[in-house]
C-alpha cells in the first residue's frame, strides 16, 4: 500500500479502481478533485460551466476547481469552453437583484482586513510574474495558494463588510487565475474561473470588477473565434457598469468590442468603438480609477487598435499603431504588439522588415511561457509561408531555429 501511494504521489501511476474511491472517501473530495480520471456524477458537476446560483455555491465550486486543477485533472484541463455559459453569465449578472450578503459562518477561521491585504499582495506578486514570464510560469503556484490558503478564509467567520471585501479580493485573484489559464490555452478551465470570479464580484457588489471579468471573457471569445459573442460580452460589460463606470474602464471595454467587430469585418462599427475608446481614455482621472485597471494606457489602447487594423487589412494603420504600442513595462503585451507589427509589415508587402521585427519579438519573448504567444508566432509563420521571401525568410529561419517559442510553434505550423 505504501509503495502504491508513493508511486502515485511521485506521478508514476494513479490509484486503481479500488484505492481511488477509498482515497476520495478518506479526504472527503471527489475523484476529479484528486486528479483522478474516474468519472462520477459529482465529477460531472465539476465540469459544468453554469453560473453559480448563490455565494455558497460559488465558494464550493471555486474550491473544487482549484483543487482539481492543482491535482492535474485532465478532463478539466482539456475542457472546451461553453458558448451558452457566456450568455447565461452576462444575462444573470445584468438582471441580478441586490447582491447576496456573504453568509455569516459560525465556525472556521476568523477573517480580518489583514488577511485580505495578504491575499491582495500575494496576487499582485503573481500578476507581475504572469506579465513578465507568461501564464504558464506560475499558474500552478497561484492555484496552490488559492486552494490551500484562501479556501479556509472563504469558509471562515467574517462580518458583512469584511465579507464583501474578501469576495472582491478573491474575485480579482480568481480572475488572474483565469487569465493565466487562458494564456496557457486551458480554455474551458479559464472560462470556469471567469464565471466564478464574476459571481464573487457580484456578491461583493463590485460592479467595476464584474465588468472587467466580462471584458476578459470577451477577450477570450475573440481569441477563440466567437466574435459575435465577444462583442456582446463587451457591450454587457459597458451596460452593466454604467452607473459606476470610469473612463479607463469604458475605454477598455470599447476596445474589446472593437477587437471583436474587426474580426467580423464590420470596419465602420470597429472604428466607431475605437473612437469611443480614445475619447474615454482622454478624459480619465487616475485618482478615480481602480488600481487593477491602471495598466490600460495609451500604449495598451494603441496595441488594441493595431490588432483591429491588422484584422481589417489596413496594414499601414496597423503599423502606425503597433509602433506606438511598446510600453517597455509589460513583456508579454510588448511581445504581442511586436508580433502584430511584424504581421502588419508582412501584409503591407515589406517582407524584410516583417522578418526583422519577428526576430525582435523572439528575443523579447524568450522568457515567456505562454501558449498564446506561441499561437501568435505560428500564425505569422503560416502567413509567411504563403509569400516568396527567398533568402530573407531563410535568414530568419536560421536565426530563429534555436529560440524556444519558434521551436514550440513548429507543431502548429507542421514543421
Amino acid at each position: 500500500m505504501k509503495r502504491r501511494i508513493a508511486s502515485w504521489d511521485n506521478g508514476h501511476s494513479t490509484p486503481d479502481n479500488f484505492y481511488g474511491p477509498l482515497l476520495c472517501d478518506a479526504f472527503g473530495v471527489s475523484a476529479a478533485e484528486l486528479g483522478l480520471n474516474h468519472s462520477t456524477g459529482h465529477d460531472a458537476t465539476l465540469l459544468d460551466a453554469s453560473y453559480p446560483a448563490s455565494p455558497d455555491a460559488a465558494i464550493k465550486a471555486v474550491g473544487q476547481l482549484w483543487r482539481a486543477d492543482l491535482n492535474g485533472y485532465e478532463p478539466l484541463l482539456q475542457a472546451e469552453p461553453s458558448e451558452p455559459a457566456w450568455s447565461e453569465a452576462s444575462l444573470r449578472w445584468l438582471v441580478a437583484p441586490e447582491p447576496s450578503i456573504p453568509r455569516q459562518a459560525r465556525d472556521g477561521a476568523r477573517v480580518g482586513l489583514g488577511d485580505i491585504a495578504a491575499i491582495r499582495t500575494t496576487a499582485d506578486m503573481f500578476a507581475q510574474m504572469d506579465d513578465q514570464f507568461g501564464g504558464d510560469h506560475a499558474r500552478h503556484a497561484v492555484v496552490q495558494y488559492l486552494s490551500r490558503d484562501v479556501v479556509p478564509l472563504l469558509r471562515g467567520q467574517y462580518t458583512e463588510a469584511v465579507g464583501r471585501s474578501l469576495f472582491s479580493t478573491v474575485a480579482e485573484a480568481t480572475l488572474l487565475a483565469g487569465w493565466m489559464s487562458y494564456d496557457a490555452c486551458h480554455h474551458g478551465l479559464a472560462q470556469r474561473y471567469f464565471l466564478q470570479a464574476l459571481r464573487l464580484a457580484q456578491d461583493a457588489n463590485d460592479r467595476r470588477l464584474a465588468g472587467s471579468v466580462l471584458s476578459a471573457m470577451s477577450h477570450q471569445a475573440t481569441f477563440l473565434g466567437r466574435f459575435t459573442q465577444a462583442a456582446t460580452l463587451a457591450r454587457a460589460a459597458l451596460m452593466g457598469i454604467s452607473p459606476v463606470a470610469t473612463p479607463t474602464l469604458r475605454a477598455q471595454f470599447h476596445a474589446m468590442e472593437a477587437r471583436a467587430l474587426a474580426r467580423t469585418g464590420d470596419v465602420r462599427a470597429c472604428e466607431a468603438a475605437l473612437t469611443a475608446a480614445t475619447k474615454a481614455l482622454e478624459s480619465r482621472n487616475h485618482d478615480d480609477e481602480p488600481e487593477w485597471i491602471s495598466y490600460f494606457d495609451e500604449a495598451e489602447l494603441a496595441a488594441e487598435a493595431a490588432h483591429c487594423f491588422r484584422d481589417v487589412n489596413s496594414a499601414r494603420q496597423a503599423v502606425a499603431y503597433a509602433e506606438n504600442a511598446m510600453s517597455g513595462n509589460h513583456v508579454r503585451s510588448d511581445f504581442f504588439a511586436t508580433m502584430v507589427l511584424a504581421d502588419a509589415h508582412l501584409r503591407a508587402g515589406d517582407i524584410e522588415e516583417a522578418c526583422r521585427v519577428a526576430l525582435d519579438a523572439l528575443d523579447l519573448g524568450e522568457q515567456l511561457k505562454s501558449a498564446r504567444c506561441v499561437s501568435y508566432l505560428a500564425e505569422f509563420r503560416r502567413d509567411l509561408s504563403q509569400v516568396d521571401g527567398g533568402s530573407t525568410v531563410r535568414d530568419l529561419q536560421d536565426q530563429a531555429r534555436e529560440h524556444r517559442l519558434w521551436v514550440a510553434a513548429d507543431a502548429q505550423v507542421g514543421h
